[in-house]
């Protein structure tokens, strides 16, 4: 049976629809609100009917709803941080019809719930607070804040994918969209002894326009693996006039899944 949730106040939340009206997301109006980076995060998760996935930092669940209308059967688990946008997640798993297999849990990071369990999922995805700490000015509202501001809530970037890497089984993968001047820091923090990957990770760069730089990345790691690390051609989002390419609409409205291995039908030049 769906767990009964409290209905959003109307004039505080919205409710917006993803994946060309696939998803249907109730969010707030003012405050942490899903954009593509979840939609594309979803799509870049390699996961088959069956799986486990855990989301790091569901929010309202947006990625993981993503991930459920693209995949049947899968098993979805979100740690969030905030008892507020945990409701909102799990009244949002009501509304998509996907209540049975999306479960929501309220915990840190830093410190999962023991229930938990390491090495319990196949695959991990998280969208992480995009801003170092002390590195920007925190928003006044402390939802907000959390969601972008590193430490805010008590965990940095290497305790994101410390987190990840303890929960995901041997030869799972950890899935992270970032902006792309943070590379360096994911690679850093992927390779240590902290993060648990030596090899097996792709670089995904998101390129704005063909010609443009890159403003985020997409990075995926597999547990354990011993592949050289691998720059890819990446996606290009835009195209003459401001809209979607052809391979951008098929991730962002027909919920394609997003080849980190493959070639971009529209490549950056």
């Amino acid at each position: 049976m769906a767990r009964a949730e409290p209905a959003p106040a109307r004039g505080f939340y919205s409710e917006d629809r993803l994946l060309g009206g696939r998803v249907r997301l109730r969010q707030p109006v003012s405050g942490p609100r899903a954009a593509i980076d979840a939609v594309l995060l979803a799509a870049a998760v390699p996961a088959r009917e069956g799986e486990r996935v855990l989301d790091l930092g569901t929010g309202a669940g947006a990625a993981s709803l993503c991930l459920a209308a693209r995949v049947a059967r899968v098993t979805l688990t979100g740690l969030e941080i905030q008892p507020a946008a945990a409701t909102l997640a799990r009244g949002n798993a009501d509304l998509n019809g996907v209540a049975d297999r999306f479960e929501v849990v309220v915990g840190d990071v830093a410190h999962p719930p023991a229930d938990l369990r390491a090495g319990r999922f196949d695959h991990v995805m998280a969208n992480p607070p995009h801003h170092a700490a002390g590195r920007a000015t925190a928003p006044a509202d402390p939802a907000l804040a959390a969601a972008r501001i590193e430490a805010t809530a008590g965990a940095g970037l290497g305790d994101w994918i410390a987190c990840g890497f303890r929960l995901v089984r041997n030869g799972g993968t950890v899935t992270i969209i970032h902006r792309a001047d943070r590379l360096d820091d994911l690679l850093h923090e992927l390779r240590g002894r902290r993060g648990g990957a030596r090899g097996g990770i792709v670089v995904f760069p998101l390129w704005p326009r063909a010609g443009q730089a890159a403003k985020r990345v997409v990075v995926r790691a597999r547990k354990g693996g011993g592949a050289p690390l691998r720059l890819a051609s990446g996606l290009v989002l835009h195209g003459e006039g401001g809209s979607y390419t052809e391979a951008a609409e098929a991730v962002l409205r027909h919920a394609a899944p997003l080849d980190l291995l493959a070639t971009p039908q529209v490549p950056p030049t």
